[in-house]
């Protein structure tokens, strides 16, 4: 499948320790293994060969007794080449390190001494999984409609690629995580494919919105209570955590927990039993914990209205979803999604969008996210006279342009402004070259230098 691709086939490993250097060297059959025993050299290697998959022990030189040296590298690996699976190989504190690794974008973590067929089985995976990431994004390129990742989420963007990977491979992981962003950034939707990818799948998945529930009702609906326990307690009923035994419990907008339940909350996290409210019988729970919030808990934590010791329980692990600004192309991904799925009941005459209205999708900041472009597009299709969705249908205001990121390197700064535009082009075009070049105002012979220069798919 991907015998043309040289960079499929490369292995870079970063090891300091000569022995375990000749030891790594000769143990892949099948694939060009290259050595690095620092930084600069590991650095080098990435950029003039560009593997696929690299081994990082992050005890290096001039810090072979710590980890900063090895976070560095894995910073710089994934700064310059984002695709590349990186399998931390350390003895440095199996959790701390494991953690730190995926939460700075490793695809996995192994604990040293090293077994060479355990290592050869993370790592012919690991080539397995970007070989598949190399044909899906060709499929993609040829106008593939299938954009959907972890739970479901449909996108094109690296930004968001990145989060569904971290939240695969934290999914097996026995840690809680908390997922930060936006209000309609997906937050439930992620929560939801963590569980699925989870040993917990069986499991039920419980959600519950922490902000739409008033305070008096809250702790019932978490813990439960017993008939008789109040006013209008009929019944014994279970709580959302006891409901979620087995499997997964979402805490949506945590941070809108009031404090006298948050200590309540922390004693379950720490003794993983309940009492319903009325009850004297402690119930044990086992469930996984994924919470989100758009609030800033750490502003929070210091006006003492979040509990500090509630924040490191419920973030062990900690994944920052971005905006629908931040991901270039899915705007207009999502559009065509809700077009299609609104539009045979709600106007079936509609067919597509103008491109004017293509244009203003792509060029729109959606502080509402995904669920703003949502309710947008439906009403635009209810709207629209004709075939094709108008820029006029989507009522939306003049564009105030997106501030570009500042890039001291030029060439850096270019490829990267060449990659957004690029890209877009392609989703718009749904990844027709002569329609992506006009739109870009090039040739496609210069389109198809600029795709195989910067390793994007046709």
């Amino acid at each position: 499948m991907s015998e043309g691709r040289t960079d499929i086939r490369k292995l870079l490993v970063v090891e300091d320790d000569p022995g375990l250097q000749a030891q790594l060297k000769w143990a892949y059959d099948g694939y060009e293994v290259l050595i690095a025993g620092d930084y600069d050299s590991a650095i080098e290697l990435l950029r003039a060969e560009e593997p696929a998959v690299v081994t990082l022990d992050l005890g290096l030189p001039p810090d072979p007794d710590g980890t900063r040296e090895g976070f560095r590298v894995l910073k710089a690996i994934l700064e310059n080449k984002p695709d590349t699976k990186v399998v931390v190989v350390s003895g440095h504190g199996e959790r701390a390190s494991a953690l730190a690794a995926i939460a700075n974008g490793a695809w996995d973590f192994y604990q040293k001494p090293i077994d060479i067929d355990e290592l050869g089985l993370i790592v012919r995976r690991a080539f397995h999984v970007r070989e598949l990431e190399v044909e899906n994004a060709r499929l993609a390129g040829q106008g593939s409609s299938d954009n959907r990742v972890l739970g479901g989420m449909i996108t094109g963007a690296p930004e968001m690629l990145k989060v569904a990977r971290t939240i695969e491979r934290v999914a097996n992981l026995d840690v809680s995580v908390m997922l930060l962003g936006g209000s309609g950034t997906g937050k439930e939707l992620l929560a939801r494919g963590l569980h699925e990818a989870s040993g917990r799948r069986d499991g039920a998945f419980v959600a519950i919105n922490c902000a739409a529930i008033p305070e008096n009702l809250l702790e019932s609906e978490l813990f439960g209570h017993e008939k008789g326990a109040f006013t209008g307690a009929v019944k014994t009923t279970e709580g959302k955590i006891e409901l979620a035994h087995g499997g997964t419990l979402f805490l949506d907008e945590v941070g809108d927990i009031p404090l006298p339940l948050q200590v309540k909350l922390l004693r379950f996290l720490q003794e993983r039993t309940i009492e319903r409210i009325g009850g004297r019988k402690a119930i044990a729970v086992d469930t996984r914990i994924v919470c989100a919030t758009h609030r800033d808990l750490d502003a929070m934590i210091a006006e003492q209205s979040f509990r500090d010791d509630l924040y490191y329980r419920l973030a062990e692990m900690v994944v920052k979803i971005p905006s629908l600004a931040e991901r270039p192309g899915d705007s207009v991904l999502l559009a065509r999604h809700f077009l299609h799925q609104y539009a045979p009941t709600m106007n079936p005459a509609v067919r597509g969008f103008a491109p004017d209205a293509l244009q203003a999708i792509d060029e729109g900041r959606w502080p509402g996210n995904v669920r703003e472009l949502e309710n947008r597009i439906k009403r635009a299709v209810i709207m629209a006279d004709g075939k094709l969705v108008m820029k006029g249908d989507l009522d939306l205001a003049a564009s105030e342009g997106e501030a570009g990121e500042d890039y001291l390197n030029l060439r850096s700064a270019r490829e990267a402004a060449d990659r957004v535009a690029i890209r877009r082009a392609m989703t718009q075009s749904e990844g027709n070259i002569s329609l992506a070049a006009k739109l870009l105002g090039i040739s496609r012979p210069t389109l198809y230098d600029l795709l195989k220069q910067y390793r994007m798919h046709a």
